[in-house]
């Protein structure tokens, strides 16, 4: 037995160094080098290193859970809506020899119900799927849809209803910033427009097409104490009508805006605490008041159904007759400790459209007064609630109704 265990192991060994020497022959594959994701530092927090590229990307979101309470002014009102919103962001950041490389996607999907969806008929709701901003930097070149150059982004306005400034609206645009340092800045933009059409209102329906984009400049500071920008814009309104005598066809007007926002930080009063101020006059260009978009009248949420606020409208010759306007607004902002704040604010706004203007245009003057409080007990998380106050006086015409509670509870995460 000894023996045949001898020759047994004796062949195994043979074997294995047989195979040992035939394997060393064979050509090695080596394993795939593993590649891990880089932080990038460059552009703050959040971004990383696309595998392979020096693209930075950060991916960001957000979710909003909303609930609104708005006085009706009609029985057929509804007096309240449920909102639920999602947003996904990304930013791809690359530094090249022109300069930095930018392209941003904001996606966002609301589902509305009740006041969101409409002020009449009882259980109205809508989804709306929106590509809120995509635009392409490159250098001082911005082109795609993002926030207009008629507003100051830096402003460190805090309100969720309504107030009657240039707030933050997304346009189609394309325009060029020159950066002269120290905080100094100056943009050109051809833009569609917060309206994106004529807002002319007539009997008739006659509304010719758009010619010309809205032209848009500011020149802008950012410094550590806040930053102020002055604003301008040109508007056209295009008539399709003759004129009474047959000869003049299609009127038309170039209306204009012009506009201050200025935003303070007051370290002195509290970390966080800040302080902004927006006026502005318009003639033909009533968009830029915060007037919003199409047909927009006035109450606590924007509209007063019936009575438009169009930058002009036709009279009986035939002619473009623009309406003009002012307002003013601000808000101030104090944190009562580092994970509780309240904003202040409020807006007054006068439109004039003349004595010639048809039946559902008319003058008014508007004010709002409105405040809010923050909770955050956690990074990224608010929940908060806001109440404001509207009132509005529209000339020649008595209204039961002529002021409006409204009510907002919001809860929305941020990451």
């Amino acid at each position: 037995m000894k023996l045949v265990k001898s020759l047994f192991l004796g062949s195994v060994a043979g074997l294995a160094a047989v195979a040992g020497a035939q394997a060393a022959d064979l050509p090695v594959k080596k394993a795939a080098a593993v590649e891990y994701v880089r932080v990038c530092s460059t552009y703050g927090a959040g971004f990383f290193y696309i595998p392979g590229t020096e693209t930075c990307l950060r991916v960001s979101g957000r979710v909003r859970a909303e609930y609104q309470y708005l006085e009706p002014q009609f029985r057929e009102d509804n007096s309240i809506g449920f909102r639920a919103r999602g947003r996904v962001a990304l930013d791809a950041r690359t530094a090249t020899a022109y300069g930095l490389l930018r392209a941003y996607v904001r996606m966002e999907m609301d589902r509305n119900t009740g006041v969101y969806a409409g002020q009449a008929g009882g259980t109205s709701s809508a989804t709306s799927p929106n590509i809120a901003q995509a635009y392409i930097q490159f250098g001082g070149l911005t082109a795609g849809r993002t926030t207009s150059f008629f507003t100051n982004g830096d402003l460190p306005n805090g309100n969720i209803t309504t107030l009657r400034f240039y707030d933050y609206p997304d346009v189609n645009l394309l325009a060029y910033t020159f950066s002269f340092g120290n905080g100094f800045s100056a943009t050109l933009s051809l833009e569609e427009g917060s309206f994106a059409g004529n807002r002319l209102t007539d009997a008739a329906g006659a509304v010719a097409g758009q010619m010309w984009p809205d032209l848009v400049g500011n020149v802008k500071y950012a410094g550590t104490w806040g930053s102020v920008q002055l604003s301008g814009a040109l508007h056209q309104t295009r008539s399709n009508l003759f004129g009474v005598d047959d000869t003049d066809f299609g009127d038309s007007e170039l209306g204009w805006a012009i506009g201050t926002q200025i935003g303070f930080n007051l370290p002195a009063l509290g970390a966080g605490d800040a302080l902004w101020f927006a006026a502005a006059y318009a003639d033909g260009a009533l968009g830029y008041l915060g007037f919003g978009s199409n047909v927009t009248g006035v109450g606590a949420s924007g509209s007063l159904r019936g009575f438009a606020v169009p930058d002009a409208f036709v009279d009986l010759n035939g002619d473009v007759e623009t309406g003009r306007g002012w307002q003013v607004a601000g808000g101030l902002r104090h944190y009562w400790t580092p994970t509780l704040r309240s904003n202040v604010h409020g807006s007054y706004a006068q439109v004039d459209f003349g004595g010639d203007a048809p039946l559902g245009i008319s003058d008014l003057t508007e004010w709002r007064a409105g405040a809010n409080i923050f909770w955050t007990p956690v990074s990224g998380l608010d929940i908060g609630v806001e109440a404001i106050y509207a009132n509005i006086d529209i000339d020649g015409l008595a209204l039961d109704n002529d002021d409006r509670w409204e009510a907002r509870l919001r809860v929305q995460r941020d990451f």
